[in-house]
């Protein structure tokens, strides 16, 4: 009998380990190809060129985060003063079904001013937040080329003191209509402002806003641009004026997609005491991937 389990015991002894010794190289060629990365999932390659031309679409599906710095001369009752301005405007997309979306972009403006003459002999330098405006889309899917979206427009003077702008808070509609051929993207975006209260002592909110763009992008994700951004004030009966050109990179960092790009500046017209002549331009877009 004790013979008898001692084989037993042996022989089940033997067996496992028959099917460990079978099991290491099957384990160690597991390690062996998870250090090579050959079981690593393979990232998905992003399509700059894609992403750089829905950059240039104001109403495009995707979530972005801009940075525009801008600079101005020309600024003042003289003309001797110079204003830096810094603008946050994420683009927050929503999809409502069926390829309609509604597109929300809130836009955060902060100044810095420097020997601005409001009055004669007097002049102001610091920094604050001009304003906090909000512009909204909805845009249904076409199927085609052209888009378009429309929207309620909102502005709001965030309390300040009237050195960056007007205190008057501004409501309307804004739309825009494009259209995408091949590189190319151009189209006009505008918007109509009503003043609904406040002091217009420094500024109305009655305006009319029209920004015709075109833009150009190549295979290798490089967009060359421009575009007009004129504001007509009904209350002065004066236009502001400034044309941008520009060129922009998307680049890949570590898989976030993030675009660079500058480009000068030219008031052809200007509201008084507003900027005038040459200025410039530079934005740092980052974009999130779903």
């Amino acid at each position: 009998m004790f013979t008898r389990l001692l084989i037993t015991a042996l022989s089940v002894t033997a067996i496992s380990g028959v099917a460990y010794a079978q099991d290491i190289p099957a384990r160690a060629g597991t390690v062996a190809a998870e250090q090579s990365g050959a079981l690593t999932p393979v990232k998905k390659e992003v399509d700059k060129e894609d992403i750089a031309k829905k950059l240039a679409n104001p109403i495009a599906n995707m979530i972005s985060v801009p940075l525009q710095y801008e600079f101005s001369r020309g600024v003042g009752l003289n003309q001797g003063g110079s204003e830096q301005t810094l603008l946050f405007q994420p683009v927050m997309p929503f999809n409502l079904g069926g390829g309609d979306t509604f597109i929300v972009r809130p836009i955060v403006a902060g100044v810095r001013e420097t020997s601005i003459e409001y009055a004669p002999g007097r002049s102001y330098s610091g920094y604050g937040i001009a304003s906090v405006t909000l512009e909204s889309f909805y845009a249904p899917n076409t199927n085609s080329s052209w888009i378009w979206g429309i929207g309620p427009y909102a502005q709001s003077p965030s309390g300040n003191s009237g050195k960056f702008g007007s205190q008057q808070t501004g409501a309307g509609v804004t739309a825009v209509v494009l259209n995408r051929h091949g590189p190319w993207t151009y189209g006009l975006l505008g918007y109509q402002s009503w003043n609904v209260g406040g002091n217009p002592a420094f500024g109305t909110q009655n305006n009319l806003f029209g920004e015709p763009f075109l833009a150009y992008t190549t295979h290798d994700a490089w967009t060359y641009s421009a575009n007009m951004e004129a504001t007509y004030n009904y209350d002065t009966r004066r236009t502001s004026n400034p044309l941008y050109a520009g060129v922009s990179k998307l680049m890949v960092i570590d898989g976030v997609p993030l675009s660079i790009g500058a480009g000068p500046i030219y008031y052809v017209s200007n509201t008084p005491g507003g900027p005038s002549g040459w200025g410039a331009r530079a934005t740092a877009t980052l974009v999130i991937l779903k």
